[in-house]
């Protein structure tokens, strides 16, 4: 009588043990499912947050694409002839300034007229701390060795430059702004002439959008309005 007492009471331990072993596992699983579930939901939500995204994309760059050409197509083909008749012209147009750009980009040559603007705004400097905030972002955008946008400079020219930009001036980059004017000038603007983009002004015809690379940024004060003045410029 007593081992069979003992033997139920061993079962009867056994059982008191099982119970809640398997109510601890059942509660991993239920937990482990609802992290599970969770993870699901997110991956859900960034998706669609993705997929909204490229749509907002995409309609931002068809009504860009839309408005540039609205833009091109409004130059008359009087206009554009009379931008073949010297490079003064072309530049001193803001159409023709656009579009002798937008020939640049599809050459990958850009800096040229961006280094230009970037002089023609400097010599707008009134202030003195603007003259040497501006001239030591153009040096080092446009001049100093390895810049992001460095223009093709003749070693004359370029030592020229660099020693004017220990005391910046109005007329610091003029030698170095002639010299791309030249090289445009000879080079850029007679295959301008010759362009699709320019032919198709002179015909009337509306422009197409180009397939550039990255749009890179044009020279303006804006950019570096967060330096502070007190800022060591030049060592």
């Amino acid at each position: 009588m007593e081992t069979t007492l003992v033997f139920f009471s061993q079962l009867s331990m056994c059982e008191s043990k099982e119970k809640p072993f398997f109510k601890l596992v059942h509660g991993l699983g239920k937990e482990e499912t609802s992290k599970e579930a969770k993870i699901r939901a997110k991956e859900k939500r960034n998706r669609l947050s993705l997929l909204l995204q490229r749509h907002e994309f995409h309609e931002k760059t068809h009504s860009s694409t839309s408005g540039h050409l609205a833009k091109h197509t409004r130059v008359s083909p009087e206009e554009a002839v009379k931008w073949g008749e010297s490079f003064d012209k072309l530049l001193s147009h803001e159409d023709g300034l656009e579009a002798f750009t937008r020939f640049l980009k599809t050459e990958f040559s850009e800096e040229n007229i961006e280094f230009w603007i970037a002089c023609e705004e400097f010599k707008k400097s009134k202030e003195p701390q603007q003259i040497t905030l501006k001239a030591k972002a153009i040096y080092e955008k446009f001049i100093q060795t390895d810049a992001p946008q460095e223009v093709n400079l003749d070693f004359h020219t370029k030592e020229i430059t660099t020693k004017n930009i220990t005391q910046p001036t109005l007329h610091s980059f003029d030698a170095a702004q002639s010299r791309v004017y030249q090289l445009m000038e000879q080079d850029s603007y007679t295959r301008f002439l010759k362009s699709d983009i320019y032919l198709g002004l002179i015909e009337g015809r509306p422009q197409r959008p180009t397939n550039l690379r990255r749009r890179s940024r044009s020279f303006t004060y804006n950019e570096f309005q967060d330096v502070k003045s007190d800022v060591p410029i030049w060592l």
